[in-house]
């Protein structure tokens, strides 16, 4: 069954494990959850429990979203998803999720939303080589031919400049190092998408190996 949280990037660091052993861990914030809503399959069509993290200030919701989460006794809230396959026995709505959901050595999928790095030409953005640099060359960085003669159009998904970064990401299996209940933190090794400060959902992983 799966577990899930939802937190906050703070940023990276290193700890030691007790062999001595140095590991580059990226902490991750996670404040007790609200479980806004059990969807049943009577209900909805599908089992899944929604999350809720992160208070906002009410000014900042319309009414949907004020009734939404006043079912649950909880203030609105700036970040919500839901997990699926999960045993909705073991929640509650109104009751709250706290990192302790995990251990260390749980192996996770980690989703958030990349850097956005701006427009891009298709040397940073698709890996494209550039050509040669000499004088008189006249193509340094540029994205190439743009396909055959007789259409007379480009065609689809070719790969050319435009907007980089800012995409949903997932890094999957990784694996917590440590899970501080009291500063409610969880330190999950290696890096994870997303700027400091930005929104993460944590999952149990879907291909881990058993």
């Amino acid at each position: 069954m799966t577990k899930g949280i939802l937190g906050k990037k703070v940023g990276m660091t290193q700890v030691f494990t007790e062999a001595g052993e140095l590991i580059p861990v990226t902490v991750i914030e996670a404040t007790p959850n609200v479980v806004l809503q059990l969807k049943t399959m009577e209900n909805d069509g599908y089992e899944a429990v929604q999350l809720g993290y992160q208070d906002k200030r009410e000014v900042l919701s319309n009414k949907p979203a004020k009734g939404h989460v006043a079912k649950a006794n909880a203030t609105p809230k700036r970040f919500i998803r839901e997990f699926d396959d999960v045993e909705l026995g073991e929640y509650e709505v109104g009751k709250e999720v706290t990192v302790e959901v995990f251990e260390a050595g749980d192996i996770v999928d980690v989703t958030g939303t990349t850097k956005g790095k701006g427009f891009q030409g298709v040397i940073k953005r698709h890996g494209q080589s550039r050509g040669p640099m000499s004088h008189g060359s006249r193509y340094h960085r540029r994205p190439g031919s743009m396909g055959p003669v007789d259409p007379n159009r480009v065609f689809k998904r070719k790969l050319l400049p435009g907007r980089m970064g800012g995409n949903r990401v997932t890094i999957q299996n990784l694996e917590i190092v440590r899970v501080d209940a009291e500063k409610n933190v969880i330190l999950i090794k290696g890096n994870v998408p997303g700027a400091k400060k930005s929104l993460i959902q944590i999952r149990t992983a879907l291909k881990a190996v058993k």
